[in-house]
C-alpha cells in the first residue's frame, strides 16, 4: 500500500508574507500537493522566535490536535523556540524541523540573546526526526547544535523560468535589490557604496518589507538623506508578483550586499532572469554566480564597503563586462534547479520519516 502522504505544515505567522523563508515554506507546499499530499497549514502567532506564553500555549494545542503517529513540518522560526512543547509530542509524532538559518545566526543581535537562543534550538533539534535544511552553510552550522548527519537533510530552493530582463534601455542604469530591509541585508553597506558613485549615471530601486526593522529602514533613509540620493534611491516596499516581474524586467544589474545568507533566494531570482549580479561571498552566492570564464557576476566579502564600491564602479563603468556577466547569467539560468527538483528531494525526506 502506498504510504499515508498526510502532514501538517506549520508556521509563525502569515505563510503569504514576502521573504524568501515563507517563499520556500509555500512553494514545498505546493509541489507536495501537486504529488498527491494532503497538507494542513497551521499558522501560530507572529511573536516567534520570541514567542509569548499564549503562543506556546496556542502552539501546544495546535500540536496536541495532530492524530498519533502524524507528520508535523516545522519552519525553523518557530521550531527553535518552543523546545519543551516539541518534546512533549515527539513520542507520537513525527517532528521535521525546515532550518533556513541558525535563530542564534540572526545578524544584529546581542552575544545575551544569541546563547539564550541556542540553547533554545539545541534541545527542540534533539526532538527531530529529521532536520531538513535549505543551503549547505546550514548542514555545517548545526554541528555546533549536536545534530547527526544521519538526521540532515539538505533541500535547496528552486527557481522559476522567468523571461530574460530587457533592461532600462537608457539612461540611468537601473539597479534593483530584492530583500527585506534588516540588519542581514546590507542595505546602509550598498547606499554607502553607491554615495561614492554618484558622478556615475545609476538609479536603485530597493523591493522589500520596510515594517519588519523599523530602525534598520530608518537607517537607510538618513544615509539617503544626508548622502544627497533622495531622487536616486527608491524604497519601493513589498511588491506583488506582478510589480516585483516588472522591476526586474526594467534592472540592468540586480545588487544584494547581504551580510549573511542560507542559499540566496534572490540571487538565484534575479539569474533567472538573466541579470548580471553584484553580491556577495556568503551562503551559495559564489556557486551560483559562477568563477573565471563563466561568472554571471561579482562577488566581494560582506560588510566590505570599499570592495563593494569597486564592484559596482566596474560593472557600472564597463559596458563590455557587464555584457560578458549577463551572458553568463543567461547561461546559468538554464542550468538551475527547479522547485520540480526540490519537491523530489523533500518527497524522499518525508518519505524516509
Amino acid at each position: 500500500m502506498p504510504p499515508n502522504r498526510a502532514l501538517t505544515l506549520i508556521v509563525p505567522g502569515s505563510l503569504d508574507a514576502r521573504t524568501g523563508g515563507y517563499a520556500y515554506d509555500r512553494r514545498i507546499a505546493a509541489q507536495l500537493r501537486r504529488r498527491g499530499w494532503t497538507i494542513e497549514i497551521r499558522e501560530l502567532d507572529a511573536s516567534f522566535p520570541r514567542p509569548t506564553e499564549s503562543a506556546l500555549a496556542e502552539a501546544a494545542r495546535v500540536l496536541a490536535a495532530i492524530p498519533d503517529g502524524g507528520i508535523a513540518m516545522i519552519d525553523g522560526l518557530a521550531f527553535g523556540a518552543m523546545p519543551a512543547e516539541l518534546e512533549r509530542e515527539a513520542t507520537r509524532l513525527r517532528l521535521v524541523a525546515i532550518v533556513h538559518m541558525p535563530l542564534a545566526a540572526e545578524i544584529g543581535i546581542d552575544s545575551e540573546a544569541a546563547a539564550r537562543l541556542e540553547a533554545s534550538e539545541r534541545r527542540a533539534l534533539g526532538a527531530a526526526s529529521m532536520v531538513v535544511v535549505t543551503g549547505r552553510w546550514t548542514v555545517s552550522a548545526l554541528e555546533r547544535y549536536d545534530v547527526g548527519r544521519h538526521r540532515i537533510a539538505l533541500v535547496e530552493p528552486g527557481t522559476d523560468r522567468a523571461p530574460v530582463a530587457r533592461g532600462s534601455n537608457g539612461s540611468p542604469l537601473e539597479l534593483l535589490c530584492v530583500a527585506t530591509l534588516n540588519p542581514g541585508k546590507g542595505h546602509e553597506t550598498l547606499i554607502r557604496a553607491l554615495a561614492n558613485l554618484s558622478q556615475l549615471d545609476w538609479h536603485l530601486t530597493c523591493a522589500g518589507s520596510l515594517d519588519r526593522h523599523p530602525s534598520t529602514v530608518e537607517r537607510v533613509r538618513a544615509i539617503v538623506r544626508a548622502s544627497g540620493l533622495g531622487d536616486r534611491v527608491s524604497l519601493a516596499g513589498e511588491l506583488d508578483d506582478d510589480s516585483l516581474a516588472s522591476a526586474f524586467d526594467r534592472a540592468d544589474v540586480f545588487v544584494l550586499p547581504t551580510l549573511g545568507e542560507t542559499y540566496g533566494m534572490a540571487v538565484a531570482e534575479a539569474l533567472a532572469h538573466g541579470l548580471p549580479v553584484i553580491s556577495t561571498t556568503t551562503g551559495a552566492i559564489p556557486d551560483l554566480v559562477g568563477s573565471a570564464d563563466d561568472r554571471a557576476g561579482l562577488v566581494v566579502s560582506p560588510g566590505d564597503e570599499a570592495a563593494l564600491t569597486s564592484a559596482l564602479e566596474r560593472v557600472m563603468s564597463d559596458q563590455r563586462l557587464r555584457a560578458r556577466l549577463g551572458e553568463g547569467a543567461r547561461r546559468t539560468r538554464d542550468r538551475l534547479a527547479t522547485w520540480d527538483d526540490a519537491a523530489d528531494k523533500m518527497t524522499a525526506v518525508l518519505e524516509r520519516v
